[in-house]
């Protein structure tokens, strides 16, 4: 078995750093903890955090192509957060212009969850539980 202890980080390449950079801040509220720009890869590598934890490396590249999320392709689905209130959560997300999609509940555990689209159209699941 490998000593693995934890999920470390989800690595997100975005199309336009400046719009993902205001969306993970100021609508998630994650923290930053580092911002470099690599001049070499002509790239800015944004660290982020939640509660103090380091979770999201954001990427920027010249002109990455595009990853396709829907329909459900190969490869990573989606991240996901956990939320206390997923109505409150969901409010929150209003008053920044982004919608939620209808509430679900998940069929296993009885919690409720929904999706939002980042900027780039990856799907983010906020987890109520």
């Amino acid at each position: 078995m490998l000593p693995i202890t934890s999920i470390h980080h989800t690595a997100l390449i975005c199309s336009n750093y400046t719009v993902s950079k205001k969306f993970y801040t100021e609508v998630l509220g994650l923290s930053i903890i580092r911002e470099v720009y690599r001049k070499e890869r002509d790239s800015w590598k944004l660290d982020l955090a939640l509660n103090g934890h380091y979770v999201i490396e954001l990427f920027s590249f010249p002109n990455p192509p595009a990853r396709p999320s829907r329909p459900e392709a190969c490869g990573l689905r989606h991240i996901a957060f956990a939320v206390t209130d997923i109505a409150a959560t969901v409010a929150a997300l209003q008053l920044h212009g982004v919608i939620a999609e209808p509430v679900r509940v998940d069929e296993f555990t009885g919690k409720q969850f929904t999706f939002i689209s980042d900027p780039d159209g990856l799907p983010v699941e906020f987890y109520e539980g």
